[in-house]
């Protein structure tokens, strides 16, 4: 598609353009007008929602989506001619999929994943943000969101072992 971007907007037209661009564009939730990688992880709650409970199954499917990412962000950006176009929301998936590996899917659970990683995904605290900056392609585009994800999963695990160490039931976040 030659397709370029034009005014840094992307339309229903390009979303619909290939499978990739579909994709990358977070089935549309990236053409959200403002804040698109917010639009982009609110679209990620239904998939955290109904990924396996089982571990090993989880991160496998989160390991494929991230290879897929790696194609179908890479793919996007040529398309629309823009290096990790903010419409590009694919990569919010798989770090909101990465901060939720092993957390209770409760409401406040949820809220919190969401909260920390789009913290960490934001403020780009070191190496998020040299990463961000250093690392070019599809790769680039899904590598820092996966760091963001990996610290917003730390940090959950850390709050649920400080819950568990002050008596709190996570149960009763349910």
């Amino acid at each position: 598609m030659s397709s370029k971007a034009s005014n840094n907007k992307v339309n229903k037209t390009q979303l619909l353009a290939s499978p990739a661009n579909f994709f990358a564009l977070g089935a549309g939730s990236g053409l959200a007008p403002v804040a698109p990688g917010t639009f982009g992880t609110v679209a990620a709650i239904p998939l955290a929602l109904l990924m396996p409970n089982n571990l090993a199954i989880y991160s496998l499917i989160v390991i494929v989506l991230f290879v897929v990412g790696v194609w179908v962000c890479d793919s996007c950006a040529n398309n629309l001619g823009v290096h990790d176009h903010p419409a590009i929301v694919f990569d919010e998936w798989v770090g909101y999929l990465i901060t939720m590996i092993a957390v209770p899917r409760s409401l406040w659970f949820l809220l919190l994943g969401f909260v920390l990683f789009r913290l960490f995904d934001v403020l780009k605290p070191w190496p998020i943000g040299v990463a961000d900056k250093r690392v070019s392609g599809g790769l680039g585009i899904m590598v820092d969101d996966v760091i963001a994800g990996v610290f917003a999963a730390v940090s959950m695990q850390l709050i649920i072992l400080l819950l568990s160490y002050f008596g709190v039931d996570i149960g009763s976040f349910a």
